[in-house]
């Protein structure tokens, strides 16, 4: 069989990874030593850290070859800022689409797919708060401030035991964890946005952190020709504060808390949203091995619709309110022992929609959803059991209620396996598995998505989503670890997965439930990754080629179907090049296959009146994207022994202006009758500059 049939037929893709899954095994132990000191001598694939606060030492170089997890990508804030950004503004999540297997779902939108999955299939946390919106300006920008954030990590493979509730992947977003000597900060001036950062000591046991970022597109607005946009408001603003006391080498107390809104309006009527989220966490010592964390955490997503128009006040009001409590603990005991174990409960409070129409004289109109309990229970275990070969393993107990009228439960376990041989000091291969399920989703009209999406959870007539993740993949480092290679082959299969009947009606509908339709899919894809990390050009360049595939019954007739978010191909470069400590340049290139989509492919006629008639379900597919995107930095005065420097971004996005497409629309020639697409366009060429500093 051809490879392209191989590929074409998930079967036998499936076969692939569970036999190198089941063969790496049997292989290692084969030619595992019996001489038991060979446990002693495991440095290279020793813990690196006891909790994610407690790091006990740096990044290993080789950490790519070493590490039981695969499918997991790292990027420092660092390297971060040295991509060039849309308007000036450097953006974590736009970063994150670089990475293979991840997507944008659409041009210049926060919103991402992982292996070919949906965006609320990601589970994003900030300091292990949920941020359900992670998006300004309908996914132009970032949620997250740049200047308080010290890196990202995803989990796109074998997820953590300590996280469940999605299918695709894992986000964990940090926040700077340093304790500065004195009063600091960072800060940056762009075209539209500003945003500055101050952190410092209270004592010699308390520091705290406070940023804050706004956009100001609406104060140009006053010079509109239109007198209606004068008064017109577009902006958002966000901001974060961070305490942190440490009572002794043993105990320190964290207080975060962010804020983030978004505002709309002109005249007649106004569109708002944002979100909150904050946690207090406590990690203590109980004793060289023994590490505690206590933590109670708080999010509310919500967004408002107003419309004052002929003295009828009408609002729209929805959105979704956590509240957490977690305890997890981490237990060291030795090579063969490393235990992390703990126990989590999330009251869930939908909002759905409430409408209240005061200048109308009627009576509120509210979208019935119904609350739910979220909890689970997890022990995992770290093995190593030679200096190549080592196994990570865990299960999950999870469990969801719902307590409206029609109470109920739903439980699953979520098993994780993973392991790593190391075939030499600089190369390894690597397995995964993992089982997870997904208690909640969105309701979207767009794969785009938009701040209107509504969340709602699994009941008596929606089955919570399953997936069976495998991966596995070989890894290698050459040049002293200068340069990183790696390629992973995954198959994700998929039960109860959920999509909408043909017209659905979402928004403010009583009976949402009856939109659903729930079926099968499957996931498949190879990752290639190379890396080069020192030098004047660093960079990486990456490319995947992936489906992934949908089958419910009542849906496009029963026939298999793209999932929304399928691309073939996609290439990702991305390179720096430091000139000299003064002046560096950084550019991205990105190509993606279209996405797929349904077109109208005849029409017919009612009287005088044309009614299209459509393809099967995401039957073809919109044009390929690619783009190019430069930055120039330039640090005046490196030497300069003052508190204060600064540096200048110049950046230009879309160099080539190509005119990537961001919605098909379908219009009718007045004069003919006869049916034409017109493709809408984000942005051709956008120059932006910005001024960044620290004290």
């Amino acid at each position: 069989m051809a490879l392209k049939d191989c590929f074409n037929n998930g079967f036998y893709f499936k076969l692939i990874i569970w036999s190198l899954f089941f063969i790496t095994p049997v292989f290692v132990f084969a030619q595992m030593p019996v001489n038991q000191e060979n446990k002693k001598d495991s440095a290279s694939i020793k813990r690196e850290q006891l909790l994610q606060e407690v790091t006990i030492s740096a990044t290993r170089r080789d950490k790519n070859v070493t590490n039981l997890t695969m499918g997991t990508e790292r990027l420092s804030i660092e390297e971060i800022r040295l991509l060039p950004a849309i308007m000036g503004e450097v953006d974590i999540l736009k970063a994150l689409q670089l990475l293979p297997g991840v997507q944008s779902v659409s041009e210049s939108s926060n919103g991402f797919s992982v292996r070919g999955g949906s965006p609320d299939q990601n589970l994003i946390v900030l300091d292990n708060t949920v941020v359900y919106n992670p998006s300004h300006q309908m996914g132009f920008f970032s949620a997250f401030n740049n200047d308080v954030i010290s890196g990202i990590e995803l989990y796109k493979g074998h997820f953590p035991s300590r996280h469940g509730g999605r299918l695709s992947s894992l986000l964990e977003v940090k926040t700077r964890d340093a304790i500065p000597d004195k009063i600091s900060g960072t800060g940056g001036i762009g075209l539209i946005s500003s945003r500055l950062m101050v952190e410092g000591p209270l004592g010699e046991k308390t520091s705290w952190v406070v940023a804050g970022r706004r956009t100001y597109a609406d104060l140009f607005l006053v010079f509109a020709a239109n007198k209606d946009l004068r008064s017109a408001k577009l902006y958002f603003y966000d901001l974060n504060g961070k305490l942190t006391h440490r009572f002794s080498g043993k105990d320190k107390l964290e207080l975060n808390i962010y804020n983030g809104l978004d505002k709309m309006g002109v005249s007649m009527g106004s569109f708002n949203y944002g979100n909150t989220a904050s946690s207090l966490t406590w990690n203590h010592v109980f004793s060289e091995k023994l590490f505690g964390k206590f933590s109670a955490h708080f999010t509310d997503y919500k967004y408002a619709l107003a419309s004052d128009m002929n003295n009828m006040d009408v609002n729209w009001k929805s959105g979704i309110r956590d509240w957490t409590a977690r305890v997890d603990f981490h237990q060291p005991i030795n090579d063969l022992w490393d235990l992390s174990y703990g126990i989590s409960g999330i009251y869930h409070a939908f909002n759905p929609g409430k409408i209240s129409m005061k200048g109308l004289g009627l009576a509120d109109y509210v979208i019935n959803g119904n609350d739910a309990i979220e909890s689970g229970v997890y022990l995992s275990n770290e093995q190593i059991f030679t200096d190549r070969f080592s196994v990570k393993y865990g299960l999950r107990f999870s469990s969801f209620h719902n307590t409206g009228k029609i109470a109920h439960t739903y439980t699953a376990l979520e098993p994780t396996l993973g392991a790593v041989y190391q075939l030499t000091n600089h190369s390894s291969v690597k397995a995964n598995y993992s089982h997870n399920t997904q208690y909640l989703q969105l309701a979207n009209n767009s794969s785009a998505g938009s701040p209107l999406d509504i969340w709602f959870s699994a009941s008596p007539n929606i089955k919570p989503q399953k997936v069976d993740l495998y991966s596995t993949g070989y890894f290698h480092n050459f040049n002293d670890n200068n340069y990183e290679a790696s390629v992973e082959l995954y198959y994700k299969d998929l039960k109860n997965v959920i999509d909408f009947r043909e017209h659905s009606s979402l928004l403010l509908n009583q009976d949402l439930e009856s939109e659903v339709r729930t079926g099968t899919g499957k996931a498949y894809g190879i990752e290639w990754m190379l890396r080069k990390n020192s030098g004047r050009l660093t960079g990486f360049v990456n490319y995947t080629l992936s489906r992934s595939e949908r089958t419910i019954p009542e849906v496009n007739q029963g026939k298999t179907y793209l999932a929304p978010f399928d691309k073939t191909h996609a290439v990702n470069l991305v390179a720096t090049y430091n000139f000299s400590e003064k002046i560096n340049l950084s550019a991205i290139w990105v190509y993606a296959t279209g996405m797929p989509t349904t077109y109208p492919t005849g029409r017919f006629q009612i009287g005088e009146e044309y009614f299209p008639i459509y393809s099967g379900r995401n039957e073809y597919r919109r044009p390929h994207y690619d783009r190019l995107d430069i930055s120039l930095n330039y640090i005046p005065n490196t030497d300069s022994k003052k508190k204060w420097k600064g540096e200048w971004n110049l950046s230009l996005y879309n160099v080539y202006n190509r005119k990537n497409p961001w919605m098909i629309a379908y219009q009718q020639n007045e004069d003919t009758g006869i049916p034409y697409a017109e493709m809408l366009y984000l942005f051709g060429v956008v120059p932006s500059i910005t001024y960044n500093f620290k004290f």
